[in-house]
């Protein structure tokens, strides 16, 4: 008799689970500048992420997860297009995403999913502190496939101005809040709806400048003003994630949510304790510690058994991951793809990686096979074998020639698709089509000039703008500074 009830409920409970895993709500969630060492989950000596630890307990916890790149703007190019990111136009921070690639929030789109960003961009060329986006925009979220989008160009702190879709707004708070506090918005009025949504949550945090309460920097007495101001700030973010998951429950689409969770390079010198757990590098460096990062995926429709891998993935894995699993068509996706999908690895570990994974930024390269570790730079190169030395200390060029040689042949022709890619030879056109903007600082573009007046005083922006000078009687027009942002 139990065995009959066991039976129905079953035969019950899995079309429900195939309904909930063939078109997941999804959420995107990145971090800015949080190293690999710097979760609770990882016993950091003074942070505690009590939200972030719960979602790994939760879920599948990667503890070799890369970034696209060492810098964030590459990054989140290969989040999007599932490239490595100079095919995608995307060479350093504040370089434009090129409008001819495809990305996972347009097929998704296409799909019937409804789709919003929220928080940091950074893909639409504009260099300095993040600033509202303007309307005008021609490569703003909304441009790549995002109907809905609150977001600034870059990094933002407390009490952020943001732009919703070209009308500016000035919010009171900790930026992580407000941009989860957004989302969930937007995510209920989907689920209101019944309809499926793609929701991308990018935060400011913890870049510097570092601006955290009071109360979440109490904490971090003991440090100096910018690690406490620092760690301050990932409390704060911590304690969003928690919104964020309450949030779903509370909605009760929890179950058949994917909330994948990163960040967008690895950690940063300068802090203490510090942020990439000991890993050699941080931020701007292609070795592990400005790689490697923290990522976690939870989705309780679909990985039924959580657990920690030690199988190498990558920001570029998941767009082809998603389209494995909301069955996107093959033409959804620009060739070459770098990524994988990870969907089998949801089920059980699944081996060696079978694809190497690509790394390409300012002249220099990465090239990860499984356990080996190709690192060029200068016009040298290094082999590392991160299973018995993950802090790449000693390099095996000459005690493993024959892997050298394979892994450097191999990076080698991936780099010349990759100078194809950059001539425009992956689209249709067969070329890059004209009018992709510069890389350039909005400090020096004429449609932000008509704010400076009003925006000089913002601590984020304090000592960079001076308005544009006027006509005193009888003199001259003085010239506006125009000092760069970093």
């Amino acid at each position: 008799m139990k065995r009959w009830i066991c039976m129905l409920c079953a035969a019950a409970w899995l079309p429900w689970i195939s309904a909930q895993a063939a078109s997941p709500n999804i959420v995107l969630v990145m971090a800015d500048d949080q190293g690999w060492g710097q979760t609770g989950y990882y016993q950091h000596p003074v942070l505690k992420t009590p939200n972030l630890d719960a979602m790994a307990a939760n879920g599948l916890r990667f503890d070799r997860f890369y970034a696209g790149a060492p810098v964030c703007s590459p990054t989140r190019a290969s989040v999007l297009t599932g490239r490595s990111n100079d095919r995608t136009g995307v060479l350093s921070h504040g370089y434009p995403l090129r409008l001819q690639e495809k990305t996972i929030a347009q097929a998704l789109k296409a799909k019937g999913y409804a789709t919003g960003h929220f928080g940091k961009w950074h893909l639409n060329g504009i260099r300095g502190p993040g600033v509202p986006i303007l309307r005008e925009d021609d490569h703003s979220p909304g441009a790549f496939g995002f109907d809905t989008w609150l977001s600034v160009s870059n990094f933002f702190d407390l009490n952020p101005l943001m732009s919703r879709k070209g009308a500016f707004e000035d919010f009171k708070g900790d930026s992580s809040e407000i941009v989860v506090a957004e989302a969930l918005k937007f995510i209920r009025q989907q689920a209101a709806a019944k309809k499926p949504s793609f929701t991308v949550i990018w935060y400011g945090t913890p870049h510097n400048p570092f601006m955290a309460s009071d109360a979440d920097k109490a904490p971090f007495a003991a440090l100096k003003s910018g690690s406490r101001e620092h760690y301050g700030e990932l409390v704060a973010m911590d304690r969003s994630i928690g919104s964020l998951r309450k949030g779903l429950r509370d909605l009760g689409i929890a179950e058949g949510t994917l909330v994948w969770f990163t960040s967008d390079n690895g950690g940063l010198p300068g802090i203490q304790p510090e942020t990439v757990g000991g890993l050699r590098g941080f931020k701007g460096s292609v070795y592990e510690g400005g790689l490697r990062v923290p990522a976690i995926i939870e989705w309780p429709a679909g990985i039924r058994q959580p657990r920690v891998t030690s199988f190498p993935a990558s920001t570029m894995d998941i767009f082809p991951t998603l389209a494995e699993l909301s069955g996107l068509p093959d033409s959804a996706q620009l060739k070459p793809v770098d990524g994988i999908s990870l969907k089998a690895l949801f089920q059980g570990e699944i081996g060696p990686r079978a694809k190497p994974i690509p790394f390409r930024h300012t002249g220099r390269a990465a090239w990860i096979d499984n356990r080996y570790k190709l690192v060029s730079e200068k016009g040298r190169y290094a082999l590392y074998d991160l299973e018995t030395d993950e802090k790449e200390s000693r390099d095996l060029s000459d005690k493993h020639p024959e892997v050298f040689q394979r892994l450097r042949a191999a990076l080698e022709a991936w780099e010349k698709t990759v100078l194809a890619s950059q001539a425009g030879k992956d689209y249709p056109e067969g070329r890059i089509n004209p009018g992709e903007p510069p890389s350039r600082f909005w400090t020096a573009m004429e449609a932000y000039k008509p704010y400076f007046d009003a925006w000089k005083d913002r601590p984020e922006y304090a000592g960079r703008l001076k308005a544009p000078g006027k006509k005193k009687p009888g003199g001259k027009k003085k010239p506006g500074r125009k000092k760069p942002a970093k």
